[in-house]
């Protein structure tokens, strides 16, 4: 039996992004900053498994692995019931701000790789299709659908299948690239991964489905991202290809890591990062900085 989500009382906060705000599996609300509004969120993750272990992640219990099976009757039933009370009850008006009344997207993210999930590209034609069903991808005013991913898994052909068909419904990848060399790779994000494949995966991606680049930047041990890394983050997505990106979405650390490495993080100044951005923008990206 799932909770009823009309009964929800805590207030959305961009500071607080608790998966169990709702009380369903797969389904949960945030206030997005970078969305600017409400987003719902879809959780393919609930056993709290990635393959990545990034040291900002604010997800508790965190543990190497991959999405379970998903119930996709439960995950139809979870979201249909949200969105008719979204679009047909008044839980905007009592759970978010004035001013943020609004489903900006309904976003694959959670607690872990949403590509990791078996399932994966038969829950993007599940949301797409209930997205329609509520009205809320009616052209000219469709509320997108959005996959935040890692791009690890981008090298199968299913997880292909599941972007090419978000990208054919307009729907945006946000891939995270958070460093350009292997060592900062492995330290913020604990994979040994060459910068090539992350070029390779995020050109891959931005073929098949209109794609952000998704950053986190911080101080590490006090210490700000050096020239020489920021000209490595550069070389990976100049690899992939500036023509092919709609952008960075630059982002800093606004919320407690629930990770061992939190005591080595600390946040930018909103100004620190708006050089950055500004030094991304020089190569001629568009820039999106939330701090």
């Amino acid at each position: 039996m799932i909770s009823d989500p009309s009964r929800a009382a805590i207030p959305l906060s961009v500071r607080n992004h608790d998966r169990d705000l709702a009380g369903l599996t797969y389904v949960y609300p945030v206030l997005s900053r970078r969305a600017g509004g409400v987003s719902v969120g879809i959780n393919l993750n609930p056993n709290n498994a990635c393959n990545w272990h990034c040291a900002y992640c604010q997800v508790p219990g965190l543990v190497r692995g991959k999405a379970p099976t998903i119930d996709l009757r439960l995950l139809d039933e979870e979201l249909r019931r949200f969105l008719h009370e979204l679009v047909h009850g008044d839980w905007l008006q009592r759970h978010a701000p004035e001013g943020a009344r609004v489903i900006r997207d309904i976003a694959f993210s959670g607690n872990g790789e949403p590509t990791s999930a078996a399932e994966f590209p038969d829950a993007v034609d599940l949301v797409l299709r209930l997205r329609d069903e509520f009205g809320l991808g009616d052209e000219g005013r469709a509320v997108p659908v959005r996959l935040i991913t890692n791009g690890s898994l981008l090298g199968q052909v299913r997880v292909q299948d599941g972007v090419r068909r978000l990208g054919a419904a307009g729907g945006e990848a946000w891939f995270k690239v958070d460093g350009g060399s292997a060592a900062t790779i492995e330290r913020i994000n604990g994979v040994n991964l060459a910068p090539e494949v992350v070029a390779r995966h995020l050109a891959c991606c931005a073929q098949l489905c209109a794609t952000w680049v998704q950053t986190c930047m911080f101080r590490w041990d006090g210490i700000a991202p050096t020239d020489a890394e920021l000209d490595a983050y550069l070389a990976v997505l100049r690899a992939a290809g500036f023509d092919r990106l709609r952008g960075v979405l630059l982002y800093g650390v606004a919320r407690p890591s629930m990770q061992p490495e939190a005591t080595r993080l600390s946040a930018l100044a909103p100004e620190e990062l708006e050089e950055i951005g500004a030094r991304i923008r020089k190569q001629g990206l568009t820039v999106r900085v939330s701090p």
